[in-house]
C-alpha cells in the first residue's frame, strides 16, 4: 500500500552540487503574541534525478526515504522556470 507523501513548493537557491539542489520554502504565519503576519523560511536539500532545475526556478519537492545525511526530499516537478533578464 502506497502512502501519500508530503510535498512542499519553493524556490531553488543553489544548484551547484551534482545531484542535489537547495530549495527555500517560505511560509506565511501569524506571530503568536503580536498577531503580525511574518515570513518563515526554511531550506531543504532535495535530490535531482530526471528533472534539472536551475537557480531561481519554482519547484515542488516531495518527501522520500533518506538518501544521505541531509537529503530526504526529491524534486518531483518544475512549476515555473526562472526568467533570465539581460
Amino acid at each position: 500500500m502506497e502512502r501519500k507523501r508530503q510535498s512542499l513548493t519553493g524556490e531553488v537557491v543553489s544548484a551547484k552540487m551534482e545531484k542535489t539542489v537547495v530549495v527555500k520554502v517560505t511560509r506565511r504565519i501569524q506571530h503568536k503574541v503580536y498577531k503580525k503576519i511574518i515570513n518563515d523560511t526554511k531550506r531543504y536539500m532535495a535530490h535531482v534525478s530526471n528533472v534539472v532545475p536551475k537557480t531561481g526556478d519554482i519547484v515542488r519537492i516531495s518527501s522520500t526515504r533518506p538518501i544521505s545525511k541531509h537529503v530526504c526530499w526529491k524534486v518531483s516537478e518544475i512549476i515555473r522556470e526562472s526568467v533570465k533578464v539581460g
